[in-house]
């Protein structure tokens, strides 16, 4: 007998799904809406054979302890089939303070790699030819002095560093509203982001000098919708900003990247992808007249959910990362990390990191997933949810749109945390399932499993090296390069020429900063996370 009253069921964004879907629940013009891969707006990819003619890059994060352990992971995962490599910096490097500040203390190679010197990077990438690989750098108040600092060492190796691969995320704005690795007030702060696209647009015409970032809004409490929508007036500003330098939108555009999360939600997460395709390259047609294709291609990087593992039988990450890698494909990233089961307990193991890898491996050469593009397209369910996800981003979008920046921050800041607040209480009401937490836990009993502990010998060897290094310098020419550096600060010019010769005669990652910090002062948000 049915139920008297039919239950609802939601998305993890909390979009109301029917039973089924018919042909007359999705109305779309397939050459406006949809075309072909490789067409415009490109909701099905960017390119018409998508995986058959080359894969997503596969790029496990990686980074701990000295640049000498990070560089034997490095190499083990290139050992290993990984296509690309990924930086994680530790906080002090995030937060421009170098491995000997006081401040760093217990935090120097924690949570990645200290790189507080050119002798740091130097070390990093010993055996590594920069000319050769594309390597991600996840960093963005101090993502000028790093990007600096892998210019000079791939010009020491010999590169064409008009040439070099890659990514530095650069993306200041997010850190305000969800991830908090900010240093300087946010004007000053999105100068220096636009900086960087800047010099890249000019000097190194083959880097990407930002990846605008969902991924922490999200991983912060964001929905679907919020992710795209606030990542998307993030990359307005810095699109328009960049206009203001008097840059052509054809000359930078094709060089943005973004940088978006799988979550949990499988069919949530794919639709999600297309409908920020078709988005995007209607925000640079219609907003910004762009001409060029390339500038209309929303190229993107994804990691897998971490807010999604659980300490609570780890094992069990190992399938939750599995069919977010295997939503992010279908939905036609072109780059992709698949976490690994233990990140809820420590950084990745080499085992656990390996096991990430051959995920992708699996599901590349395996699976036969790659063989079509958009093979999912067509589904009444998934086009129908694809449509409603990108009219439920244009509303949000339409709104931040008319906001002053600190208005729309405090907007972004108060949506995720309402969203937070509304996931957790569905999670402790029982009404969101998460299997092995608050669904078939087994009281008592616990997995033991291998985890990687960052030798506490590292933090004070690297100390050491730290304090070496700036004892054998030329310290007149350091404080020449801090000088011109602090001048140009304060004339408001392109900082990138004056962190690149500040790095080369041997400043470090925080007398860069804390020059900056005498210009510009620090931020600091109140106890509620409102910026004052």
């Amino acid at each position: 007998m049915r139920d008297k009253v039919e239950r609802k069921f939601y998305t993890e964004s909390g979009i109301e799904v029917k039973p089924f879907y018919r042909p007359e629940d999705i109305k779309i013009d397939y050459e406006k809406d949809l075309g072909d891969p490789g067409s415009y707006p490109y909701t099905r990819g960017l390119y018409p054979q998508m995986y058959r003619t080359k894969l997503w890059t596969m790029r496990q994060y990686g980074g701990y302890g000295s640049a000498e352990e990070t560089n034997k992971r490095f190499k083990y995962l290139l050992s290993q089939g990984q296509t690309g490599l990924s930086v994680a910096f530790d906080l002090p490097t995030q937060l421009g303070l170098d491995s000997d500040d006081p401040r760093a203390l217990g935090e120097v190679g924690r949570v990645g790699v200290a790189v507080s010197t050119l002798d740091d990077m130097r070390k990093l990438f010993d055996g590594i030819e920069l000319a050769r690989v594309s390597t991600s750098m996840t960093i963005n108040a101090t993502a000028h002095i790093l990007l600096s600092m892998y210019i000079a060492v791939a010009e020491e190796q010999g590169a064409d560093t008009s040439r070099i691969r890659g990514t530095v995320q650069n993306d200041i704005l997010k850190e305000y509203v969800a991830r908090n690795t900010f240093i300087y007030p946010p004007e000053p702060s999105l100068k220096l982001a636009i900086d960087v696209i800047e010099y890249c647009a000019k000097n190194i015409p083959t880097y990407y000098p930002i990846s605008i970032s969902g991924y922490h809004m999200r991983e912060a409490g964001a929905t679907a919708v919020q992710e795209l929508a606030y990542t998307f007036y993030n990359a307005y500003t810095y699109v328009s900003k960049t206009l203001e330098r008097g840059l052509d939108i054809d000359s930078f555009a094709p060089r943005l990247t973004f940088f978006f999360v799988a979550g949990p939600d499988f069919f949530e997460e794919v639709a999600k992808f297309r409908a920020a395709r078709r988005i995007w390259a209607r925000i640079m047609r219609e907003w910004f007249d762009a001409k060029n294709p390339k500038s209309m291609m929303l190229r993107f990087h994804t990691q897998t959910s971490g807010a999604a593992l659980t300490a609570i039988e780890p094992l069990n990450n190992i399938v939750r990362s599995t069919l977010a890698a295997l939503a992010a494909i279908l939905g036609g990233t072109q780059s992709l990390h698949v976490n690994s089961y233990d990140e809820a307990l420590s950084l990745p193991t080499d085992q656990s990191v390996k096991l990430s890898l051959r995920t992708q491996q699996i599901i590349a050469y395996e699976s036969g997933v790659p063989r079509v593009a958009d093979p999912l397209a067509g589904s009444y369910y998934l086009e129908w949810l694809t449509n409603e996800l990108e009219e439920r981003v244009w509303r949000v979008l339409e709104d931040l749109k008319g906001m002053s920046l600190d208005d729309a921050v405090r907007y972004m800041i108060d949506g995720i945390r309402e969203s937070a607040f509304k996931a957790q209480m569905e999670v402790e009401r029982g009404e969101r399932i998460i299997v092995g937490v608050n669904f078939m836990r087994e009281e008592g009993h616990e997995e033991r499993i291998e985890l990687l502990k960052v030798d506490e010998a590292l933090e004070r060897k690297q100390i050491e090296r730290v304090r070496r290094f700036k004892a054998a310098r030329d310290m007149d020419k350091v404080k020449e390069a801090l000088r011109r550096l602090r001048e140009a600060a304060e004339e408001e010019r392109n900082l990138m020429p004056y962190t690149l010769e500040a790095v080369k005669a041997g400043a470090t990652t925080g007398e860069i900063s804390g020059v900056l910090r005498e210009v510009w002062g620090e931020y600091r948000k109140d106890y509620i996370g409102v910026m004052v």
